[in-house]
């Protein structure tokens, strides 16, 4: 290997592991951006290849802009916390029931506003929830964990990495129903039965019903009126094959301007509650992966892909490439496997089959509820949690994660390849 190509590979490694561990607490956006600077100074990425790399994403900041948008408005209006507190009114003293009924409406969440709310916005609306039922709350914790990542691939608009992983044209919607609706189902359905299992013990017992929430403020509704239509606006845009980035601004910005017309609220603190910081990690992580695309890496993996296709099939290899996919995103972080993932379906010759992209992404998406490090969703669920003074540590994610995340992984790649 060129020093050169040895080179990029060591600072992109480092890159990436500084974003998942954080070293000296500083945001993940840094550590990329560190990254994709010293690719650039050090004269390994030419900067216009940089620029080119940072502007092909344009569709997906747009989508994560107006996805945050419409997340921090429901999350200031406290729509998540009314449905929270009326899982725990509804549940009736269940531990069962409440856990049915927040896995419920952490798909909801999931599948309409996408995993990162889920991870961000639901998991602390729940502690409180599970906290004033009198309820153990790991349980109902890791089922915002992981239903943030085993639901992120109902819909393209679930989860971001959809649109990167098809470089920013996902398959239409009924397409992608097509596709990935039994796989879908069987992730939520499998996941959801190996949670009750792992818990069991936590969800025998009887809880406190808690007094019912209060109505709903004049903000909060038109919240949430605007999510339904921002999820109508969504639907329609995936339905006609149109890129969702615009859409999805125009939507989030939208709700936005109705919430504060109707509160008679000023935009800064909305705009203030909203990780303008993923957006420079996302185009740090762009910057990454075109200079290992430079290294002959995405050329080699696209061979292999195509070779296996063309020797043992589409079947096979689809599962193969999936299941490769879910193990390798906790060793690197979904992002930056999905941008490798979608260079390399690319660059494969022929071209990779719908069935054997479809598998590299729910890889990429499913796979993260592993470890901790799988995906930015996980690492902003223990940042929520932290916020709430618990600790979840990585060996005991492991631990429920290889309970979890591995049945319902064959469970779906099995559905994808049965039922296309």
């Amino acid at each position: 290997m060129p020093a050169s190509d040895l080179l990029i590979w060591l600072i992109a490694l480092a890159s990436v592991a500084c974003v998942m561990l954080r070293p000296r607490g500083w945001p993940e956006a840094v550590w990329a951006m560190l990254g994709a600077g010293a690719l650039v100074a050090a004269g390994l990425l030419p900067i216009a290849d940089a620029v080119r790399a940072v502007a092909n994403g344009w569709d997906v900041y747009l989508f994560l802009i107006g996805m945050m948008f419409l997340s921090e408005v429901a999350r200031q209006e406290g729509l998540f916390d009314h449905m929270a507190a009326s899982a725990a009114r509804f549940a009736k003293g269940s531990a069962m029931r409440l856990f049915a009924l927040v896995y419920g409406v952490g798909v909801l969440v999931t599948v309409f506003l996408s995993n990162d709310a889920t991870a961000v916005v639901l998991t602390p609306a729940v502690y409180a929830a599970a906290r004033a039922a009198g309820a153990a709350p790991q349980p109902y914790l890791f089922a915002c964990a992981f239903i943030a990542n085993a639901a992120s691939f109902v819909l393209p608009i679930s989860n971001p990495a959809n649109l990167v992983v098809f470089g920013g044209r996902p398959p239409a919607l009924m397409d992608w129903i097509a596709l990935f609706g039994p796989a879908s189902a069987a992730s939520i359905v499998v996941t959801f039965a190996a949670l009750r299992l792992v818990f069991g013990k936590d969800l025998r017992g009887r809880l406190d019903t808690p007094a019912p929430p209060p109505p709903l403020s004049r903000g909060c509704r038109v919240a949430a009126f605007g999510l339904a239509g921002a999820v109508v606006v969504l639907l329609a845009a995936s339905a006609f094959d149109v890129p969702l980035g615009l859409p999805t601004l125009v939507a989030g910005l939208a709700t936005a301007a109705a919430m504060l017309l109707a509160e008679g609220k000023g935009p800064v603190a909305l705009a203030r509650g909203i990780s303008w910081s993923v957006l420079p990690l996302v185009a740090g992580l762009f910057i990454i992966v075109e200079a290992l695309a430079r290294t002959g890496a995405i050329e080699a993996l696209a061979a292999q892909l195509g070779e296996a296709a063309r020797a043992y099939g589409d079947a096979p290899t689809s599962l193969a490439a999936g299941a490769i996919t879910a193990f390798a995103v906790n060793l690197m972080n979904n992002l930056p496997a999905g941008l490798i993932a979608a260079k390399t379906l690319a660059a494969t010759q022929p071209a990779a089959s719908p069935l054997i992209s479809g598998a590299v992404m729910i890889g990429v998406d499913l796979g993260p509820n592993l470890s901790v490090t799988g995906s930015l969703a996980t690492i902003l669920w223990l940042l929520a949690l932290r916020r709430e003074g618990l600790r979840v540590g990585a060996l005991r994610f492991l631990g429920v994660g290889a309970l979890v995340m591995t049945p319902a992984l064959v469970a779906s790649l099995a559905a994808l390849v049965w039922f296309r």
